[in-house]
């Protein structure tokens, strides 16, 4: 005999019913989508073209009430089993398997399975995690395919090679879940060993995993990477552009490309001659590099990376920035190799530089300052320095005073708005417009302001700068020689000149989110390493709670790049402070690496004294990170006690 309850009505409650006709959604009580069986053969079923598009949840409501109910996969209470309807008008088709009390959903006369979409997880280097039912007999597969030829079938997923994965009762371990507590409930699947030993070339193709029971398909999708990159490849050495007796070398993480070439060029315009150079791989550490020669100093350069995108569904080739640049080009179109030791890029007195004292953080007052505002309007500023950082290295004019009047009433820093380079300001001065009007000519309630300065949006200079493109370069629209290594000397100027001020410098930082993702022009992180570096939401999809795509520091190698990158305008710039951007987005875990590094710097070693450096954040709790869903994030009650700072959002309202 069946091991299930007595049938007398069997509903499909979700998220939908209420489009259907019924008071409310999740109602077992509502028979607007009763699923029947007419035939009697123990499949009850439901059909409708009423939802609109979008995206729903439903599961299986024995007898008009929760007291019985079975989710995905066919399990007791189990998750709710998810669906999309592209389009209004679709057919959406419910069946439910009485004998195993499994329910799939087919949209359009297709059965579940999505490969478009990744929700599942390869956590570790032998284990996947993917909410998906444990219907005795239900058969789970991991398939690969080095040309991105997978395909759905009506028992799974064709194509490529593929392995039996095996449902790990106790479901994930302990240490998978204190990484991934977004997770909990996900069923834990084991890889064999030969899959295991074949991780790391599998991981250069098309991935996903499949469930089926008795022939037939109940669900398939594509995999998420990030834990099992951290898992297999996670490095911790040096990377981007180092020298050695003033030899080059270059080293990139992309542990899924297949081939990283080196494109070195003269200059930086279109005309450069231009060299390109194989780079060698390690696949222990997923790492390219190559090594120069003395004479690669200040030439520009890309990466070629030849790797799978799962957005793309194939192979592409992307010529790339340096994640670790310290140089670039003209609105980034090319990174330097920059040696920031070199004597030609520290302006007179730079090593020699004293910075004002402070006794203790609790004596810290801050003034915030956009860099090109200070200087944009002043009439003491010759027009050719206006909005740039060597308007304050110019000790005589009437900001530079403003300044050092604040000081001596108490001011003990000023904290620049983001200098790093941002994506949103074309750095060649030659274009900018300004707004063709006199603004102060119209009345103080009238619309025509704001319709004057729409009309130059996008060729202005202005923009706050919390776009980041790449985070370790100064930005360029505020140098006057913005196409190299210039930015790196007037930058320091900058800090030098609010020094000699009586100030010190804090640093506005972004490192929540990236201006772009995926294949876009602006995309650098994700075009290197697809898939790994931004938060990625439950099909796969990159989060976006912060306005833009947001980073994913609770992956080994986005907080490596934060780190490294803050250890950077610390030691090479000397920066006195970092204000962090929606520090909430960061984990706790996060936030004491860096201040762990920054402890570790020594004036004998380093030229700065780490441990005086002030870390203070935005320590919001929202989004997908929101009450540690991601681990414990970087709120202002989880960082008391860390010496961090925190903004106080009683003491704002």
């Amino acid at each position: 005999m069946p091991s299930f309850s007595t049938v007398l009505s069997a509903v499909a409650p979700g998220s939908f019913q209420s489009e259907l006709g019924c008071p409310g959604d999740w109602d077992p009580g509502c028979l607007r989508s009763w699923l029947q069986d007419p035939d009697g053969d123990g499949v009850y079923g439901f059909t409708t073209t009423a939802l609109p598009a979008g995206s729903y949840e439903t599961k299986v409501a024995l007898n008009e009430s929760w007291d019985e109910n079975y989710g995905a996969g066919g399990l007791p209470g189990g998750a709710n089993l998810a669906f999309v309807v592209p389009a209004a008008c679709t057919e959406v088709t419910f069946s439910y398997v009485a004998a195993t009390h499994v329910l799939t959903v087919a949209v359009g006369g297709v059965a579940p399975g999505n490969l478009g979409l990744a929700q599942a997880h390869w956590v570790t280097r032998d284990l996947v995690a993917w909410r998906v039912g444990a219907a005795p007999g239900t058969a789970y597969r991991l398939h690969a395919d080095p040309a991105g030829a997978l395909a759905l079938s009506d028992d799974g997923v064709s194509g490529g090679v593929a392995w039996d994965l095996a449902l790990e009762p106790g479901g994930l371990p302990a240490e998978v879940l204190a990484r991934f507590p977004h997770l909990a409930g996900f069923a834990a699947l084991r890889l064999p060993a030969d899959a295991v030993a074949a991780a790391r070339d599998l991981l250069r193709g098309e991935l996903a995993v499949s469930a089926s029971l008795a022939g037939q398909r109940l669900d398939a999708t594509a995999l998420q990477l990030p834990g099992v990159l951290d898992d297999l490849s996670a490095y911790a050495g040096a990377l981007g552009p180092t020298f050695s007796k003033g030899v080059p070398s270059l080293r990139v993480w992309a542990p899924t490309a297949r081939s990283v070439t080196l494109h070195l060029f003269d200059g930086p315009g279109d005309g450069a001659a231009e060299t390109i150079v194989p780079m060698a791989a390690d696949g222990l550490t997923g790492t390219w590099a190559v090594t120069g020669r003395p004479s690669w100093r200040g030439r520009f350069y890309l990466y070629e990376v030849e790797v799978f995108v799962r957005g793309e569904d194939r192979v592409v080739r992307n010529l790339v920035t340096d994640p670790y640049s310290l140089g670039l080009s003209m609105n980034s179109r090319r990174s330097q190799l920059v040696d920031l030791a070199d004597p030609a890029l520290a302006p007179p007195g730079w090593h020699a530089l004293q910075k004002p004292a402070l006794g203790a953080p609790t004596d810290i007052v801050l003034y915030e300052l956009h860099v090109r505002d200070f200087s944009a309007a002043d009439p003491t500023v010759p027009a050719w320095l206006k909005g740039s950082y060597l308007a304050f290295a110019r000790q005589d004019s009437a900001g530079m005073k403003h300044l050092r009047r604040l000081a001596q009433a108490g001011i003990s820093h000023v904290h620049l708005l983001p200098a790093f380079d941002f994506a949103t300001v074309d750095e060649d001065r030659s274009t900018w417009q300004a707004p063709a009007c006199a603004l102060a000519s119209f009345p103080p309630d009238s619309p025509e302001q704001q319709a004057c300065v729409g009309a130059a949006r996008g060729a202005d200079p202005y923009n706050w700068g919390y776009d980041p493109l790449h985070y370790t370069v100064p930005e360029g629209s505020y140098s006057l020689l913005p196409d190299g290594a210039a930015r790196t000397w007037e930058f320091r100027a900058m800090v030098q000149g609010l020094a000699r001020a009586g100030l010190r410098v804090v640093m506005d930082v972004v490192y929540n989110h990236t201006n772009a993702s995926g294949q876009a022009d602006r995309a650098v992180l994700d075009r290197i390493v697809p898939g790994y570096y931004h938060r990625l939401n439950g099909d796969g999809v990159v989060e976006t709670s912060t306005c833009c795509q947001n980073t994913a520091s609770e992956h080994r190698m986005m907080e490596k790049l934060m780190v490294d990158s803050v250890v950077t305008w610390a030691r090479a710039y000397k920066v006195d402070g970092f204000r962090f951007d929606l520090m909430g987005h960061h984990m706790k875990s996060n936030m004491l690496a860096v201040r762990a590094a920054l402890d570790a710097l020594t004036p004998a070693r380093d030229g700065v004294d780490g441990k005086a450096i002030y870390l203070y954040g935005e320590g919001w709790n929202f989004g997908e990170v929101a009450d540690g869903a991601r681990g414990v994030n970087a709120t202002q009650l989880a960082m008391a006690g860390t010496g961090i700072g925190t903004f106080t959002d009683r003491l704002r309202d």
